[in-house]
């Protein structure tokens, strides 16, 4: 008779809520890992989420499919989302895309709808809504004890940071911090628009407008569910920059008065997408990690998301690669932790890490220089990509990936 030491499970905690949280904590839960989610939100959906998020199926898809979620997914996904319309601020449209029937290369859910579609299939009781993370502190050999703001504290074997640009696990492994990429934009909505708003509505068709000048000035709106558009009004500016126009944020008439001095040259039907909003303009502003980023491992800690690779959202593959970040970690965790397992948690988790800078790198600096073009002042239109060519990318890279990965998992039930 032989005696082993039973196998003591590690403490996984994720900090941050959002997509990439909970489909790393789903994820492993598939595999029977426990995992604690912290977030700092009093519940799911305590506060606005923001818009609408096209998921890929390269990224976002394939993250689904290991976390059983897919089906659940394309029953709340609108493939017709998908429409692409480019105006010039004149009202001109300079290209156009339609998805065909059957194309869900990248179909849109609102981000409500997504997370609360990842909670509700979590175990009872994996998240803890109203803990806002304050500081980690090492502990040594790997091991850290969160505190919250609240007061309470949580010991760690590995800490997974989740919890987006302003990462508060970010500084244990990387002293990198987001730069403003120079553009600032207000959040605007329009609710009930088919009925209340049926210009803009006809304007902005079944997914999303795009319009822009020559001097660093832009409209995108977005058909939401529930017959909501959300618009963003965006223009070249520092994060102050209200500050220098005298303009009172909280104040709607305020900022409407600024933005029709602004705009007064663009076209009367695309003035209209800028001041017959519902409700306040909401100041957000673009910043971006330095890409590529990537650090030297940490034992105990690693990122997901944008807390790893911040990157502007032109191109969408922020909350697409913060998903696969999440569903590629909580697998690599599970060679670890596993009855049999193929290396420590620290190897498994660096090998994660690698992986992750060579899928983020390019695309983020990709994404960031779409922002830059976008917004530059130029006589010359910057037209949008081929979108057919562009889904037709989405899935041929969806298979590869499926490939690489059974050829992966063959190779290491081999070894």
């Amino acid at each position: 008779m032989t005696n082993s030491t039973p196998r003591i499970a590690p403490r996984i905690c994720v900090i941050g809520g959002g997509p990439a949280g909970l489909t790393c904590a789903r994820v492993l839960q598939g595999h029977g890992i426990e995992v604690t989610v912290y977030d700092a939100d009093e519940a799911v959906d305590s506060r606005d989420p923001g818009g609408t998020l096209d998921l890929h199926a390269d990224s976002g898809q394939i993250a689904l499919e290991d976390a059983g979620l897919l089906d659940a997914f394309l029953a709340r996904a609108r493939p017709e989302g998908q429409a692409k319309t480019r105006r010039d601020h004149h009202g001109t449209v300079l290209a156009e895309f339609t998805p065909g029937p059957g194309d869900e290369a990248a179909p849109e859910i609102d981000r409500g709808r997504l997370r609360r579609m990842l909670f509700d299939h979590l175990r009872p009781g994996t998240v803890r809504w109203g803990h806002r993370l304050v500081r980690v502190n090492p502990l040594g050999d790997g091991g850290h004890l969160l505190e919250f703001a609240d007061g309470t504290t949580a010991p760690a074997d590995l800490v997974i940071g989740a919890d987006g640009a302003w990462s508060k696990v970010r500084p244990l492994v990387s002293d990198a911090a987001p730069r403003h990429l120079g553009v600032c934009f207000l959040d605007a909505r329009f609710d009930e628009v088919d009925a209340r708003h049926p210009e803009v509505a006809a304007i902005v068709g079944a997914g999303h407008l795009f319009s822009n000048d020559n001097d660093g000035r832009a409209v995108i709106l977005q058909r939401n569910g529930d017959g909501v558009v959300r618009g963003y009004i965006a223009f070249r500016a520092a994060p102050d920059w209200h500050i220098a126009a005298g303009v009172d944020l909280t104040d709607r008439e305020s900022v409407r008065a600024h933005l029709v001095r602004e705009f007064d040259h663009w076209s009367p039907a695309m003035r209209t997408l800028i001041v017959r909003n519902d409700g306040d303009y909401v100041p957000r502003s673009f910043w971006a990690l330095p890409a590529p980023l990537t650090w030297d491992h940490v034992p105990g800690v690693t990122l997901i998301g944008d807390a790893a690779h911040l990157m502007a959202p032109f191109g969408g593959h922020g909350a697409n690669l913060a998903m696969l970040d999440g569903a590629e970690l909580a697998h690599a965790v599970s060679r670890a932790v596993g009855p049999e397992p193929a290396a420590t948690l620290d190897e498994a988790v660096a090998r994660y890490e690698s992986a992750m800078f060579a899928r983020s790198g390019e695309l983020a600096a990709s994404s960031n220089d779409a922002l830059v073009r976008f917004f530059a002042t130029t006589d010359e239109p910057d037209l949008p990509p081929d979108h057919e060519q562009e889904h037709r990318d989405y899935l041929a890279r969806a298979e590869a990936y499926r490939r690489q990965r059974a050829r992966d998992r063959g190779e290491r039930a081999e070894a």
